[in-house]
């Protein structure tokens, strides 16, 4: 059996670009393609919780590597070619605790 692997994913992330002329922030979208992120199907019971919750669909579960320091809050995703929104606080786990390499995990939803 082979190791586990997880798939390259794009991260887009607003960064400042400058001001419109009534001083309103004007942002662009910066892409960072993260490695080795686990996706994975979020089970029923998640996707029931969080309806019941937050109103929104969870779809996937990312598992984030150990070694990434990106935010993931609500941040748009883009991989198996569709574009993804996360949602909800990113739960992390104890490094040294978990034993592969991954320590986080954020739901996805799908948007259009």
């Amino acid at each position: 059996m082979g190791k586990i692997k997880g798939i390259p994913i794009v991260l887009l992330d607003k960064i400042e670009v400058g001001k419109d002329p009534l001083g309103k922030t004007i942002y662009e979208d910066q892409k960072i393609t993260v490695e080795n992120v686990i996706v994975a199907p979020t089970s029923a019971d998640d996707i029931t919780t969080q309806i019941n919750l937050t109103g929104r669909k969870a779809v996937y579960t990312l598992g984030i590597p150990k070694e990434d320091t990106h935010d993931w809050e609500n941040k748009e995703v883009i991989f198996f070619g569709k574009r993804w929104r996360t949602f909800g606080i990113p739960l992390e786990g104890i490094e040294d605790l978990i034993p592969l390499e991954w320590n986080k995990k954020v739901m996805v939803e799908r948007i259009e």
